[in-house]
């Protein structure tokens, strides 16, 4: 009897230390989608950018978060070779502003040791040079030692400084909405 009463305390000794200490997330850029939208007056042009790389550290006990993710603006491509240099050159400058970042500050939501969750991720973006705070909901489902994260929000890409690409006869969405699935190995205490 005293066997079965131990076997809680000693799941709970085996659980504890893996949310007792900052759990880090590598992610994996082949294995991540970014995915974006922009609404004009004539169509929808869909497009897509790469991840270059991505690091993440959180404490689950408290919610700060590190790290940062960072995204190849020069990879941004819609499928159209005119549009797509006139947005490298004109919108984004990624010869001159290459990252995307996005940095981690801080988790609303608790990270289930398996299973999934809808969390809140407080954060900035570092975007054409200049930094802009912004609040992520994301959905994670979590297998042991991988982590899936889904998300989808918008930029005010205007209104964050770059270039609206209107002209007389097209109008352009002053807002791109963005559609994510990335895919993260969890790395906790120094173990993957």
């Amino acid at each position: 009897m005293r066997y079965l009463l131990s076997l809680p305390l000693l799941a709970a000794g085996l659980i504890l230390p893996l949310h007792a200490a900052d759990t880090v997330l590598v992610f994996d850029p082949p294995q991540t989608q970014i995915h974006w939208t922009l609404d004009t007056l004539v169509h929808t042009v869909h497009g897509t950018f790469q991840l270059r790389s991505g690091t993440v550290r959180f404490d689950p006990a408290t919610g700060n978060a590190s790290g940062e993710l960072i995204v190849d603006a020069r990879t941004g491509a819609s499928g159209n070779d005119s549009r797509d240099g006139r947005m490298h050159k004109s919108i984004l400058e990624s010869a001159k502003f290459p990252d995307v970042v996005f940095k981690p500050k801080h988790v609303d939501g608790q990270v289930p040791a398996q299973g999934s969750a809808t969390l809140q991720v407080h954060g900035s973006f570092l975007l054409h040079g200049s930094e802009h705070e912004a609040t992520l909901p994301i959905q994670v489902s979590v297998e042991p030692g991988h982590i899936g994260a889904d998300s989808k929000f918008s930029i005010p890409y205007v209104a964050w400084g770059l270039k609206n690409p209107s002209t007389f006869v097209l109008r352009v969405n002053e807002k791109v909405d963005l559609e994510i699935h990335a895919a993260a190995r969890i790395v906790t205490n120094g173990v993957q």
